[in-house]
């Protein structure tokens, strides 16, 4: 990933750019290591990072959120290591914010940031990795760590130097007349470890004296020396074991995988194709039904909204209603607490349970029969006042008969006044 914002499509960057994460991914290790980053992920009890943690591939596994929380805690760190304090972040902050506020850390270190703050979201990428590189190397050159040059050993005696020579003559006459027996012996022969091989010459080879004064000549005899070399020939079969962390072997891998994606991706491109021409058809059919029930629906729409308009109508009458319901209510509630509602309902009460039962009637004939007997009873009473009366009348006329027979006549005998 180059400093000057070389991310565009990748064929304009070249067909190894998508490889070019894993390299900055392993520069990246090798930095956080130097920078004793394991001290860091201790106190967050997590574990140390792989190889190849922060490149994006479906080859790899991958968790998105602890990928991200990972790449804040290690920016966070690199930051303040560099030599500008920042807060280290929390697993529940709004991730936005968090990786803006990064992106202002790295700018103001004079790195040229051209891509948006979403691609650092998902916690993986080459966008992660180059943050993370460009902010170890601004650690490292606050701490005034820098790499040096490689010091490659230089050739010490001559006799080395002609040793050195011989061998790779013989090694390569040996390699010709192996190619030449090699499919027919190939069965038999036995597979010589080429490790073993250098163990063994390195302890049997003897130490470098003095400088010789004369030069060497090889008193063996050349044909004995190739019947030798065709009795052994079978055995110096050379192997190097392949080791599964070489940057070489992952490198055919991932040209073997890409041939197979690309294998693929012809093949289901025919069958996308095909499912897009079968799905527009479908879509197609669909909108024609569509418009065709539409259509058929239209007066029956038509009618529908008329029949909303008028339930809309129905609505507000019942609820004009309701209001004047609720209105009436409140008044004979108002009316039913009066007493005298009470009272009158209590009258009428009494007045129908009156008319109801037999009971008047029967107090009528009471009435009657003791109004009769007090008429009774009245009618004796005047005839006896009555009877009185005319006696007292009687009593009174006799008087006064008498009053005046006395005047005039002599007063009889009392015993002839009838």
């Amino acid at each position: 990933m180059a400093d000057e914002g070389r991310r565009g499509e990748e064929d304009d960057r070249g067909p190894g750019a998508a490889y070019q994460a894993f390299a900055v991914m392993e520069s990246l290790l090798d930095k956080l290591t130097l920078l004793h980053y394991e001290d860091v992920l201790a106190k967050h009890n997590m574990k140390l990072l792989s190889r190849h943690y922060f490149v994006s591939s479906p080859y790899l596994p991958s968790n998105p959120g602890e990928q991200f929380y990972m790449f804040t805690i290690l920016a966070a760190w690199l930051i303040t290591v560099a030599g500008k304090p920042f807060s280290e972040p929390q697993e529940y902050d709004e991730p936005n914010a968090t990786v803006s506020n990064i992106l202002a850390e790295l700018r103001s270190f004079g790195v040229k940031v051209d891509f948006p703050p979403s691609k650092l979201k998902s916690g993986s990428g080459e966008y992660v990795c180059f943050v993370l590189d460009r902010l170890a190397d601004e650690a490292l050159r606050r701490t005034g760590f820098t790499f040096r040059k490689p010091k490659y050993p230089t050739e010490s005696t001559e006799e080395e130097s002609v040793m050195e020579d011989d061998a790779e003559l013989t090694l390569s006459k040996v390699e010709e007349e192996m190619t030449v027996t090699e499919e027919a012996d190939e069965e038999e022969e036995s597979i010589m470890d080429l490790k073993a091989l250098q163990l063994r010459t390195t302890h049997t080879e003897v130490e470098p004296s003095s400088k010789p004064e004369d030069i060497l000549e090889s008193t063996v005899d050349a044909e004995e020396w190739s019947l030798e070399v065709e009795r052994v020939l079978p055995q110096l079969k050379v192997t190097i074991r392949t080791d599964n962390k070489d940057w070489r072997i992952h490198l055919d891998q991932m040209h073997q995988h890409r041939d197979g994606i690309k294998s693929s991706l012809t093949e289901a491109k025919g069958y996308l194709d095909k499912l897009q021409e079968d799905i527009g058809k479908t879509l197609e059919k669909v909108s024609s039904r569509e418009k065709y029930i539409n259509n058929q629906l239209e007066p029956l729409i038509q009618e529908y909204r008329s029949a909303q308009a008028r339930l809309s109508e129905v609505k507000e009458r019942h609820q004009q209603a309701s209001g004047r319901v609720t209105e009436k209510t409140r008044v004979l509630a108002e009316v039913s607490e009066r007493t005298e509602l009470e009272k009158v309902k209590q009258e009428m009460e009494e007045k129908g349970s009156s008319m109801s039962d037999g009971a008047p009637v029967v107090k009528i004939k009471q009435s009657l029969t003791k109004l009769k007997q007090e008429i009774v009873q009245m009618d004796v009473r005047i005839g006896v006042v009555e009877h009185t009366l005319l006696q007292a009348k009687l009593s009174e006329k006799s008087n006064m008969t008498r009053d005046m027979h006395a005047t005039n006549i002599p007063e009889p005998a009392a015993g002839h006044f009838v």
